[in-house]
């Protein structure tokens, strides 16, 4: 018996079902396969980026936290005056506006020595002026904001009047921050001079500066921080740190 519709009418008859163009399919197999290949790439960039910005940190901060007390040890067994070993690390660097505690120094700022989680200080292209030499210079610095410790992350967090410690076996070097450039070329050397002159200095003094990578999460730019030397403080038997760093 044929169907009929509400009305009483004859339906017409459903025809045979056509079958799916063989290039529909196709182009429904490669949306999905394309679909299944940026889920894949999206797992692959989420574990990559959770590799650079929280692995790497964890590395690298057992890496320096070991050097560092590797360098405290040698400190304690050593009555004497102090020579800077190079070799291991000169000194601890204290910048409260960071919030990264003692910041193990070494020499040198290529990748390798970076990526242990220190700051280094410049050994090309400009020399940096090491302080404990008390000669008139600039000690630069740099370390990474962005994975591998990421010891500069928070030097946005800098501002004028900020003191910047830095520690050796003997001596607290107190520096006060007096300028900020938040940008600048990463082939700009000359915030590494001597007499750093961008930061508005004309003559020579003791000065140190900082530098990392900006904006965050990048490498196209320079940030620089420059202090100026205001004390030196003898450390004691107790190695009580300097005010500032009590504060």
């Amino acid at each position: 018996m044929a169907a009929t519709t509400d009305h009483g009418e004859e339906a017409a008859p459903e025809g045979p079902s056509r079958p799916p163009s063989p290039r529909r399919g196709r182009i429904a197999t490669a949306v999905s396969v394309f679909g299944e290949l940026l889920i894949t790439a999206g797992v692959i960039l989420g574990l990559f980026v959770a590799y650079s910005l929280w692995w790497t940190n964890v590395v690298a901060d057992r890496a320096a936290g070991k050097q560092g007390d590797k360098i405290r040890d040698q400190w304690k067994g050593n009555n004497g005056p102090g020579a800077l070993d190079t070799k291991n690390g000169i000194g601890f660097l204290h910048v409260p506006a960071m919030s990264q505690g003692d910041v193990l120094v070494e020499k040198g700022t290529d990748t390798k020595i970076l990526n242990d989680g220190v700051a280094g200080y410049y050994t090309d292209p400009v020399k940096a002026a090491l302080p404990t030499n008390g000669k008139n210079g600039n000690f630069s610095l740099a370390a990474h904001r962005d994975g591998h410790g990421a010891k500069f992350h928070n030097i946005d967090k800098i501002e004028k009047g900020d003191p910047i410690v830095f520690e050796t076996k003997d001596d607290w070097y107190v520096y006060k921050v007096y300028d900020i450039l938040p940008e600048t070329s990463k082939y700009n050397v000359d915030v590494l001079g001597a007499v750093p002159k961008e930061s508005g200095k004309k003559k020579p003094g003791k000065y140190i500066t900082l530098t990392t990578c900006t904006p965050v999460y990048t490498s196209t730019y320079r940030y620089v921080v420059w202090g100026e030397l205001e004390r030196v403080d003898k450390v004691d038997a107790d190695r009580t740190p300097p005010k500032e760093l009590r504060e």
